[in-house]
């Protein structure tokens, strides 16, 4: 149905001013990053750094400033997370304003864009195919106008619009055009919410993330037993004195805190972000970044992703009458459009308008049907679209026209209509009049991006509403090599479709729905889909895929749904985004093993010495004191975990990840901290000369236990930082150097509260270290066959 023409002109420059000043404009925020100040609040005040802060505290009651030298793990914790996620808020807001919808606003004083927030109580917006409704209102103007509301209601069929009835925010224009007022703005929008979420910056509600914290659960049901077990023994069993008591507690409970882990991980997602934001890619959902990790099947539309957006009229082949006749027809055609999709923009720019022609009814272009149309009175009733479609599939037309889009054109039909396009008969029966020869460029860079999914055994599916021939000739020119099938002939059963997607490449006249229903089928199979596009014609794929990758240049409602925006239209920048995807997963996986094999053998130590404790007066022996201060859990940590954690978490990676995150991190890490934790305590109590010892003496018993905790630590780094690369290895060389120089110098020696100078404590703990590391070893070969991972040790 076509409406009337509306003569409303919006609103005058003094309406929306006072409008503004009442508080009735859409006055939403652009993005929901935190505030700075929450940033600053979220990163001092967390749980952890409490823990360490009120220890902290204690050990400077002692009067040991050297054993609260951990303190600096409060501030350093603090101004990195903030650092970082400042950056990558600022990151985020900078290119949001790039790559957020603009709605067309018509008033007084003009018809321009204007940014979603400026919008005001009773402003006339125009839409258009492809254009998001940004706040609730009621239509004025129609010209076929189609809405889809399935994002916000379910409902999966477009919605046509009449004057009077009412568009909600949300929501996106599949076909005709139009305008609206709006009528509730701002908070009061219907989807004002959701297009907040949609756009949130969140570190939560990820794979990656939910592992974290269940086994931080489990860490926090370790810790309370083994912390209480310690503070109980160390105060009241081993009567050395409230001082060494204190610091022995301290020095048990400071290294169960896995003080970095979330750190780390917070840090590599927001460098991530950054590093992403540099190529002109938004991230509109933080855990994109990591799915990207675990895509292995990319389903990427034609137009726009392997071709570039634009196009140019190649060739017209006269099938009926004259060519000006044709021409005539097209350029006919092309003026009475609006909303120009890029074919009809094409012939716009080929031909003008010719006077005189009326337009009586009109037909827009749907992605279902594959054509559009126009009625001009006495001038006749025309339809441009797809051949195969709209012709005889045994007519020499359809066969020519086949014939053409085998060499990766792009064919559309001009042919004269027997009914007006707007009845519902339409097209009836049509007359071809011309083939229209489109030409479209390919990427300069589609070839190598291809070769680099196919490098790293990821599948790329074509899935365009094309001509399956043209699809599959232009997918062919690109390396992309394999069976075409026109989607008309898929199966609608799932399964079965599922079945076909793994054995055909390309896919041509793909109606919406069926985009939507490829994504499901592939993830029947357990794959993890990544599907790109532009156009309205790909919404509710994007919306659906594991990871939704819209181009800048394309439709607002694409942009919209999808978590990754390629602001600069690039397709090659797709590897960049997987690898970083799989740099972030893959660091935090080996970040993981670190600091949880530092708590499990924390944990393990104290119970081991707390138990011995409690046994210890029933048995007649000497309680053992815990064998470390604060100041040696401190360095232990620095070059095993602190240092060469932070480098591996911002290290390329480029391996795909899998699911299974936290059992691959608990077999990893559970069995090398009971080897750490066991060793350590055998070298101690092989040292240990009872509670009766003198100062030195409990100096070398402890230098001892640390000797056999920094091998055997140093041999978990040496097994995480795998396969090896030269500066992987020279990391793992550097760390350890770096514990040789701190056990020779003198003025360390002393600082540090180390006495190796006993040979045989030292030559017994050097020994018990080599037989821990021998046992981690053995662990990582019989762990990799057990998960069905080949073991390398060199990439």
């Amino acid at each position: 149905m076509t409406s009337p023409v509306s003569e409303a002109v919006g609103l005058s420059d003094a309406e929306v001013a006072q409008r503004v000043a009442d508080g009735r404009s859409n006055n939403v925020p652009e993005r929901t990053t935190r505030s700075v100040a929450h940033i600053v609040r979220a990163n001092v005040f967390t749980r952890i750094n409490a823990i360490l802060g009120v220890l902290f505290i204690i050990v400077l009651i002692t009067g040991s400033l050297i054993n609260g030298l951990f303190g600096l793990l409060i501030v350093a914790n603090s101004v990195i997370g903030m650092v970082q996620e400042i950056r990558a808020k600022r990151t985020l807001d900078k290119l949001a304003i790039i790559g957020q919808a603009k709605p067309l606003v018509r008033r007084q004083s003009g018809t321009r864009t204007v940014a979603p927030e400026e919008v005001v109580l009773d402003d006339i917006i125009e839409i258009g195919p492809g254009d998001q409704i940004v706040v609730d209102g009621e239509v004025i103007e129609e010209q076929n106008l189609e809405i889809d509301e399935s994002l916000l209601t379910g409902e999966a069929d477009p919605i046509a619009k009449d004057p009077g009835d009412a568009v909600m925010s949300g929501s996106f224009v599949v076909a005709g055009t139009g305008a609206y007022r709006a009528t509730k703005v701002g908070a009061d929008a219907y989807a004002a919410q959701l297009a907040a979420e949609a756009s949130k910056f969140t570190l939560v509600k990820s794979e990656l993330r939910n592992g974290i914290n269940r086994i931080l659960q489990l860490i926090t049901y370790l810790l309370v037993p083994a912390g209480l077990l310690t503070i109980y023994t160390q105060m009241f069993t081993t009567n050395v004195g409230w001082r060494e008591s204190v610091l022995a507690t301290v020095g048990a409970l400071v290294p169960m805190v896995p003080e970095g882990l979330v750190l780390m991980t917070s840090i590599a997602f927001a460098v991530g972000v950054i590093r992403l934001g540099q190529r002109q890619c938004l991230v509109q959902e933080l855990p994109a970044i990591e799915g990207l990790a675990r895509v292995d099947v990319v389903c990427a539309d034609k137009t726009g992703t392997l071709t570039e957006s634009g196009m140019r009229v190649s060739d017209v082949e006269v099938l009926d009458g004259t060519p000006e006749r044709a021409a005539t027809a097209l350029a006919a055609l092309a003026g009475a459009d609006p909303r120009p999709n890029a074919s009809m923009q094409a012939i716009a720019d080929a031909y003008h308008p010719p006077p005189g022609w009326t337009v009586t009814a009109t037909a827009p272009f749907k992605s279902a049907t594959k054509w559009s149309g126009v009625s001009y009175g006495e001038h006749g009733n025309w339809v441009i679209g797809a051949p195969d479609v709209l012709l005889d599939p045994a007519s020499a037309a359809a066969a020519r026209a086949e014939q053409i889009g085998a060499q990766g054109l792009r064919v559309l039909l001009l042919a004269a209509s027997d009914v007006v396009v707007d009845d519902p008969a339409a097209p009836g029966h049509v007359t071809p009049v011309a083939l229209v020869i489109l030409e479209q460029k390919v990427r300069p860079d589609a070839r190598a991006t291809l070769e680099y999914f196919a490098a790293q055994n990821v599948a790329v599916k074509v899935i365009s509403g094309d001509n399956a021939v043209s699809v599959g000739a232009v997918a062919d020119k690109l390396g992309l090599h394999g069976e075409t099938m026109d989607a008309r002939r898929l199966p609608e059963e799932r399964s079965q479709l599922a079945d076909v997607l793994d054995s055909y490449t390309t896919f041509g006249r793909v109606r919406p729905d069926q985009k939507r229903a490829i994504v499901h089928a592939l993830q029947s199979h357990g794959h993890t889909v990544a599907m790109t596009g532009d156009g309205v014609n790909d919404v509710l794929a994007l919306k659906d895929a594991d990871i939704g990758v819209a181009m800048g240049a394309g439709s607002p409602a694409s942009r919209a749904v999808a978590q990754i925006v390629l602001l600069d239209n690039k397709f090659a920048t797709l590897p960049y985004v997987v690898g970083e995807g799989r740099r972030v997963i893959g660091n935090i996986e080996r970040v993981a093993n670190l600091f949880l094999t530092k708590t499990v053998y924390s944990v393990l130590l104290a119970l081991l010495v707390g138990l011995e404790c409690l046994l210890a007066k029933p048995l007649g022996a000497d309680p053992l004191v815990y064998p470390f201060q604060p100041i040696h859990v401190t360095i232990a940590a620095w070059f095993t975990i602190g240092i060469p954690a932070f480098i591996l978490s911002l290290a390329p990676n480029n391996e795909r990840a899998y699911p299974g995150f936290v059992r691959r991190v608990l077999t990893a890490a559970l069995p090398s901290g009971l080897v750490v934790g066991t060793a350590t305590f055998v070298s101690y109590l092989g040292a240990y000369h009872g509670r009766q010892a003198t100062a030195v003496e409990q100096d070398q018993a402890s230098t001892a236990a640390l000797i056999t905790l920094l091998i055997t630590a140093l041999w978990v780094l040496a097994v995480v930082a795998r396969p090896y690369q030269w500066w992987r290895l020279a990391l793992v060389i550097a760390s350890a150097l770096a514990y040789v120089v701190i056990f020779t110098l003198p003025w360390t020696q002393h600082k540090f509260l180390l006495d190796p100078s006993n040979l045989g404590a030292t030559s017994f703990a050097i020994g018990v270290g080599a037989v821990g590391a021998a046992a981690i070893e053995a662990n990582w070969w019989m762990r990799a066959r057990t998960l069905g991972v080949p073991p390398r040790l060199w990439r």
